[in-house]
């Protein structure tokens, strides 16, 4: 693939390939040594992420433009491109022009997306920051020792022993879940886990 690309970017005026890597620590080594104007790389390497290649790169090579493709079309992949600072997005879809009109204009400072993708990735961020805002809200109504309480609880720890960790008194230990017990709507301390776990409180 590397080899394919190599040869249709050879062949368009203006462009000169700088050499090829085959994984992400080789990409890094050459950026540092030749500072192109562009890196096109996959998304996924043999030996580390796109993003976490790209993030070395732009640190021996800041003012490299970075051109990702990526085999899978994932919103979650292109909001971490994104984050990774890249300056285009290529899908597997990508024809042969499509990658040269993406370096060309990196290389100039353009920015250029899947429409139809980018628009799917925003729609996905704005649902996980509304999800995260109610987390928060929700959290909001507890305190951090009943938070405390509910994470030992769910790593399987008794009353005694979560007053041990918490350095607290038992009894205080069963006040705190009388009151996770009210506030979660719940009958039990199993019932008070797993309703914190459903509404994203806790992990199990």
């Amino acid at each position: 693939m590397a080899s394919a690309i190599n040869l249709v970017l050879e062949g368009e005026e203006g462009i000169r390939v700088a050499g090829i890597a085959r994984r992400g620590e080789e990409a890094v080594l050459l950026a540092a040594r030749e500072h192109p104007a562009v890196v096109l790389m996959d998304f996924v390497l043999p030996d580390m992420t796109g993003p976490a290649a790209a993030a070395q790169i732009q640190a021996a090579a800041p003012r490299a433009a970075i051109v990702f493709h990526n085999a899978e079309e994932s919103e979650e992949a292109l909001l971490d491109a994104i984050d990774a600072g890249a300056t285009a997005y290529l899908t597997k879809n990508a024809t042969a022009g499509q990658m040269v009109e993406a370096v060309r204009r990196s290389a100039v400072g353009e920015v250029l997306f899947p429409v139809a993708l980018f628009v799917k990735a925003v729609q996905r961020q704005r649902q996980l920051d509304s999800e995260t805002e109610r987390r928060e809200k929700l959290a909001a109504r507890f305190t951090e020792r009943e938070l405390d309480v509910l994470r030992l609880l769910a790593e399987g720890h008794d009353t005694d022993a979560v007053g041990d960790q918490l350095k607290i008194a038992p009894h205080t230990v069963e006040w705190h879940i009388r009151h996770l017990i009210e506030k979660l709507g719940v009958h039990s301390k199993l019932q008070a886990v797993i309703a914190a776990a459903r509404l994203g409180l806790i992990k199990l």
